[in-house]
């Protein structure tokens, strides 16, 4: 089925072309940033496969045709002025040329970062997670653990819950959050092999903000 192109789009008039940043749909994490004239969009939007085009070598190519790294779309989306679009998708080994997971993985400036909560913690961990999955680096804690296959990690979850529970009882706070950490990386682990990410988490619990519904106790009598 073929998708028209809107008419909203702006291509460069002397280039024809306009960037696209690509985005793991799982993770949120950034990718890589790349170009795409009418022929790479329209190609995109009817096979679900990323297709940009080559500034160096004047051509179009679809990413992971000869590396196996592949992008399947999830969702295209135009900016407010329609001259450029994000990718969203499920990204197949690394994007990055380097073998890394994402092309921006080289920090020029540190400091205060919003992204240092809970929260951007973990899906900085779990970015971490799926790069060390999807290349399987030699000595990796990650990949060792995921040739032990699931139910390896199932049981790690079940350890770790029961140091969470040890440590809680005892009352002591750098212990538990100690095993708090142990646990949540290995929830995350679990997540990534089964291809779910923290945004789809928290779809689930925002759904769930501000309703009631959980059962209390029994009344005895």
């Amino acid at each position: 089925m073929t998708t028209d192109l809107p008419s909203t789009l702006t291509f460069d008039p002397q280039t024809g072309l306009l960037p696209v940043v690509t985005q793991d749909a799982r993770t949120g994490a950034v990718l890589m940033q790349a170009w795409a004239d009418r022929a790479a969009v329209q190609r995109t939007l009817d096979t679900r496969e990323a297709t940009y085009y080559s500034r160096s070598r004047q051509a179009q190519w679809i990413k992971g045709q000869t590396s196996g790294h592949t992008q399947r779309i999830v969702s295209v989306q135009a900016d407010c002025d329609g001259d450029s679009l994000l990718y969203r998708v499920e990204q197949t080994g690394p994007a990055c040329h380097t073998g890394a997971y994402s092309c921006y993985h080289q920090p020029l400036l540190a400091g205060d970062d919003p992204g240092s909560g809970l929260d951007g913690t973990l899906e900085r961990v779990y970015a971490t997670i799926a790069e060390r999955l999807a290349t399987l680096p030699e000595n990796s804690y990650v990949a060792r653990l995921h040739a032990g296959g699931l139910d390896r990690v199932l049981k790690k979850i079940s350890e770790e819950a029961g140091e969470v529970l040890l440590a809680a009882k005892n009352g002591d706070r750098t212990e538990l959050a100690t095993e708090a950490a142990d646990l949540l990386f290995h929830l995350l682990f679990a997540l990534a092999e089964v291809g779910v990410g923290p945004a789809d988490v928290a779809a689930v619990l925002q759904a769930r903000e501000g309703k009631t519904g959980l059962k209390g106790p029994k009344e005895v009598g």
